[in-house]
């Protein structure tokens, strides 16, 4: 049990990184917490935001005008119907292949970050941005991000499961590359967009990555009791 994992820790020097790495996460959430509430965040939010905007016209965003249609995609890579299809079908892959333990983890995962996040976001009640145009429809709760926070703990999962069946350090350090890279990008379009303060969107990357390695840990200890799948 927990001496088990105790050893399956020791075994593996890279999950107690991880360990750290969320941890850290969790730290900088709660500082950012304490920042936005007290309202000192304020200057930094705001200084990011006017830069994006073309001096003078806050419904302007800067770059040419392809840039404004690509960060209008990336960002609905984030979206609540992409991250379901894509889990819907990863699901579905890993139920044909006899993995149910697996998937049944994968959705828990999904669905706990997704849960959480909105959870998250009735709690601290931050208005949406008002300083600039919102340059795509939102309704909801500011913070923290939920795509965000969800396609950390979508893309950093399923780049996990996935990088976990190949044995190459190359292969495996590309696909987690990927999965980063697809999550920062998400994060980085919802500012980009006005719809977001970037003190939510680094919240929503501290509680998605601190979430994805929590079930990954999760799943090293199943693992190590043998009640999921090892391979």
């Amino acid at each position: 049990m927990l001496s088990q994992f105790i050893a399956r820790l020791r075994a593996a020097p890279g999950l107690v990184v991880l360990v750290v790495v969320a941890a850290g996460a969790v730290y900088a959430f709660v500082e950012l917490v304490d920042e936005v509430m007290e309202g000192d965040s304020r200057a930094f939010d705001e200084k990011i935001l006017l830069a994006l905007r073309s001096p003078g016209d806050t419904g302007d965003p800067i770059g040419p005008w392809w840039v404004q249609t690509l960060f209008t995609d990336i960002t609905s890579l984030g979206s609540t119907t992409v991250v379901s299809l894509i889990t819907l079908a990863v699901l579905g892959y890993l139920i044909i292949e006899g993995k149910r333990a697996i998937a049944l983890l994968v959705l828990i995962s999904v669905a706990g970050g997704a849960g959480l996040s909105s959870a998250l976001k009735l709690g601290f009640d931050r208005p949406r941005p008002d300083l600039v145009a919102h340059l795509v429809d939102e309704r909801t709760l500011s913070f923290p991000s939920g795509h965000a926070m969800v396609s950390a703990v979508t893309y950093l999962t399923l780049g996990a499961l996935l990088a976990q069946v190949h044995g190459r350090g190359r292969m495996k350090a590309y696909i987690l590359g990927v999965a980063v890279m697809l999550t920062l990008l998400i994060g980085t379009s919802r500012i980009y967009l006005g719809v977001h303060w970037p003190t939510d969107v680094i919240a929503g990357w501290c509680a998605g990555t601190a979430w994805a390695i929590g079930c990954w840990v999760v799943a090293a200890w199943l693992q190590a009791e043998g009640a999921i799948e090892r391979d």
